[in-house]
């Protein structure tokens, strides 16, 4: 029970990866806000599911007020992401527009305001979800890629940040490789044996995977590690 009387607060909770973070953070005793723009597809005790916009800052900041009165969160895993995949030149600016509010403003828009109350509570841990295409980048994805190579600058400095006046607030990212969510499910399979071959484990990840590397970070087995990206990509390199 190593999230025993925490409150956690997982955004894109619908289903995926988020679900994965959700199911497991439960398993170890969190009671989890669970954040998305659409509702959850299961029912879990000590979930609680909230449709939330997070590139809605008007939608975020009554979201908060009204979280305020009821929990303190102690674990934020910025999750929510999206992709339009396209080469640089025939990328809209809506593609990029869209890709950017989601993956950036929307990490920045809910981690502005939960950051500073975990401060003040004197704890916590921020983890947000950045990829092996931030590291490494990808051809196709230079908005994807931007948004999750900007990760790592924002934890770096919120670790700094947020870890003023003596407050054990933790910032990290974990940067997964291909994980087998619905969307990869969606990949032929020969596209998906080239990516296992470019693993060292020679594997693609599972979703559990990446829930039980969040679950380190949020707990307090993770208690003196901040400002570090984490990548759990199997070896693999693009």
């Amino acid at each position: 029970m190593r999230l025993n009387n925490k409150v956690a607060l997982v955004t894109g909770a619908a289903k995926g990866l988020g679900e994965s973070i959700v199911r497991r953070f439960v398993e170890e005793g969190a009671t989890v806000i669970a954040v998305d723009m659409m509702p959850l597809t299961y029912e879990l005790d000590n979930v609680v599911g909230y449709e939330v916009d997070v590139t809605n800052r008007e939608a975020v900041k009554s979201f908060i007020v009204e979280l305020e009165k009821s929990y303190t969160v102690d674990v934020l895993v910025n999750n929510a992401g999206i992709t339009r995949d396209a080469l640089v030149q025939k990328m809209t600016d809506d593609m990029w527009d869209k890709v950017i509010d989601v993956n950036l403003n929307g990490v920045y828009n809910l981690t502005k305001y939960i950051g500073p109350m975990m401060m003040a509570s004197g704890k916590g841990s921020i983890i947000s979800i950045a990829s092996i295409v931030g590291e490494y980048g990808n051809v196709g994805q230079s908005n994807y890629a931007a948004t999750k190579s900007a990760l790592y600058g924002l934890t770096k400095t919120w670790a700094k940040e947020f870890s003023r006046k003596g407050a054990a607030v933790r910032v990290n990212t974990i940067s997964p490789g291909y994980i087998m969510t619905d969307i990869l499910k969606t990949v032929p399979q020969e596209l998906l044996d080239k990516f296992s071959k470019m693993t060292m484990l020679g594997r693609l990840g599972e979703p559990e995977e990446i829930a039980n590397t969040a679950l380190f970070l949020a707990s307090d087995e993770a208690s003196y590690v901040t400002g570090h990206n984490l990548s759990a990509n199997g070896g693999m390199r693009l």
